[in-house]
């Protein structure tokens, strides 16, 4: 995954796409979602309602919550080696929408470049969550 997306639609469009309640005065559209920042989720265990959680996954077991600045993405190939991610990637799943995402191009300095589907239509990343 990346380090930075974009869910820049209005609730409505989210709410029909994922057939959610998306309460407005909770969510807000924005450009630029960041590690650290309380972001929309879809989780297995209220699939049919927004949630706000952290970006950033602090394991139940940690004992400072900064570790969740460290990790914000994991690999599909070493996610059930990784402890961090292996309790959260058996029990708590969540879809991350989005309408874009954001990928770095190193030469001789990073430029952004942004993802998103040909037809600007919303999509969703795979997520995990974790209660600490």
């Amino acid at each position: 995954m990346c380090g930075r997306f974009q869910l820049s639609v209005k609730g409505k469009h989210i709410s029909e796409r994922f057939n959610v309640e998306v309460f407005d005065e909770m969510y807000k559209p924005s450009f630029n979602c960041a590690p650290g920042q309380n972001l929309p989720v879809i989780t297995n265990t209220e699939p049919g309602k927004l949630s706000f959680f952290k970006w950033g996954l602090v394991p139940f077991w940690a004992k400072d919550p900064k570790i969740g600045n460290k990790l914000i993405n994991t690999r599909a190939e070493t996610i059930l080696e990784k402890p961090s991610f292996k309790a959260a990637f058996t029990r708590r799943r969540c879809l991350v929408p989005a309408n874009g995402f954001f990928e770095w191009k190193k030469d001789t300095k990073k430029i952004p470049f942004r993802v998103f589907l040909k037809n600007g239509d919303l999509f969703a990343m795979a997520g995990l969550w974790e209660t600490w």
